[in-house]
């Protein structure tokens, strides 16, 4: 299937995008690239609960569980066990990957409203677990600034932005090319109908665990990211709530089950960030009333209007028949 006029177009800008984001430490403010690795991380949450909701049909409200086990990971291999920071972020991948398998057999058992609630429970217990662990200071939260010693600013400040571009972009190319394939094909069977799914030999159990522990995994080496932004890991913030619901509140209104909708959600959740922040809790309520005004009106989100009226897709994953080849 060769891709569309305007994927070609939107791949050449997205090459050029990430091209100027990596070289912005020679040439943007510090203020600048701190913004941009906001948004690359956001962006990266975004399609990690897009795949799960959107694609696998798995509704979870607790991936602030695995951002938390990201940024304790930062403190068990990186402040505990002297490793260098930002070698610690596939490392917290393999820990929220690991943790999501083994409570997949305990959160699969639920379905619908029950595993949205049990997915919340899981991260719940995932923090007042770690809250209660003396090693990793508790409660009270730690420093892990030692994990970024002996860097100067520049180079601290780099491998942070290209951390973000590699996990931003990588998990938007990564979803796209799984959609391509023919697990992707199977993946949105399984979100449309388990059981039709079944009786074409989908093993419809398989591609959940497989979507439900690659989702964690983003989400761990995305909070692994964050903190060390933040210089600082405490169980309230690291396993806030706030993760997931910005993580909805993107995906819905930008277009859930679309590659696009993150992107524009990303977008749109920064600028309004950015022009209401200052009003308090009237940027709060404003979120929540857009969010309820798309999902009433625009069940497809931003995108999906826009595709209602230009039918371009800047990531075609739909197969269409053609004329067979000579």
């Amino acid at each position: 299937m060769k891709p569309h006029p305007p994927a070609r177009i939107a791949a050449a800008i997205g090459v050029l995008a990430i091209v100027a984001v990596a070289s912005m430490p020679w040439w943007a403010e510090r203020s600048s690239i701190h913004l941009a690795v906001e948004i690359l991380a956001t962006l990266a949450l975004a399609q990690m609960w897009n795949l799960l909701a959107g694609y696998g049909g798995l509704l979870s409200v607790g991936q602030q569980g695995f951002v938390g086990l990201g940024a304790y990971a930062l403190v068990v291999f990186g402040l505990q066990m002297g490793l260098n920071a930002f070698l610690v972020i596939p490392l917290a991948g393999l820990v929220g990957a690991l943790a999501a398998a083994l409570v997949a057999p305990l959160v699969f058992r639920l379905g619908g409203a029950h595993f949205a609630i049990g997915t919340w429970v899981v991260a719940e217990v995932f923090r007042l677990v770690v809250a209660n662990l003396p090693f990793v200071s508790g409660g009270s939260g730690v420093s892990v600034a030692k994990t970024v010693m002996g860097m100067s600013a520049a180079t601290r400040t780099s491998l942070t932005l290209w951390w973000a571009l590699a996990l931003g972009a990588g998990a938007t190319l990564a979803v796209y090319l799984l959609l391509r394939s023919r697990w992707g094909l199977a993946l949105v069977a399984v979100r449309d109908s388990e059981r039709a799914s079944r009786s074409l030999g989908i093993r419809v159990g398989r591609i959940k665990w497989a979507v439900w522990v690659a989702a964690a995994a983003g989400c761990a080496m995305t909070g692994a990211l964050l903190f060390i932004t933040k210089l600082r890991v405490a169980p309230d913030p690291a396993f806030s709530i706030d993760w997931t619901t910005t993580m909805f509140f993107i995906v819905v209104i930008g277009g859930i089950g679309t590659l696009e909708g993150p992107i524009i959600g990303t977008i749109v959740y920064f600028l309004l960030r950015q022009w209401l922040a200052d009003l308090g809790s009237v940027y709060l309520i404003t979120l929540g009333v857009i969010t309820m005004l798309i999902m009433l009106f625009f069940e497809r989100g931003l995108w999906g209007l826009w595709l209602r009226w230009v039918r371009w897709e800047l990531f075609p994953v739909r197969r269409r028949l053609g004329p067979p080849r000579t």
